[in-house]
């Protein structure tokens, strides 16, 4: 598969919109993850079959510290399926999740359909840092 020049400038200005260096795993992995101005919901397993399908050298474990690197500079989040899958996401943004059972799949769910009037207070000397919305589907 032949990435556009495009493509590669858009990881490029992805990664140096965090201030984030520019290396050669970095943008490969940017380009993939950002290249066609689509949103991303993958694991660290798929994008590393993703840039090994690309001829890219790149270890799944230079795959998951990337990951986790996007993650820290506010690029991506990443949501955890049944407290074990982790799944990473280009939308920032605050919106809920569709988990497809069948085929372990995470998709977006349309967020101005949901409507959370309260959360419960936290425990004394607490305070909320996020809340994750996860809706598990299983076709019929």
């Amino acid at each position: 598969m032949t990435v556009s020049p495009e493509a590669t400038q858009r990881g490029s200005k992805w990664l140096a919109g965090a201030g984030l260096r520019p290396t050669r795993q970095r943008l490969a992995l940017a380009t993939l993850l950002v290249g066609d101005g689509q949103d991303r919901h993958v694991t660290a397993e798929s994008l590393f079959a993703s840039v090994r399908d690309n001829g890219e050298s790149v270890s799944l474990a230079t795959v998951y510290n990337t990951l986790r690197a996007f993650c820290e500079a506010g690029l991506m989040q990443e949501v955890t399926v049944d407290g074990s899958k982790s799944y990473f996401d280009t939308n920032t943004h605050d919106h809920p999740h569709f988990f497809w059972e069948d085929d372990g799949a995470l998709t977006d769910a349309p967020a101005e359909q949901l409507k959370i009037i309260q959360l419960p207070e936290p425990p004394e000397g607490a305070e909320i840092s996020a809340v994750d919305v996860v809706i598990k589907l299983r076709r019929k």
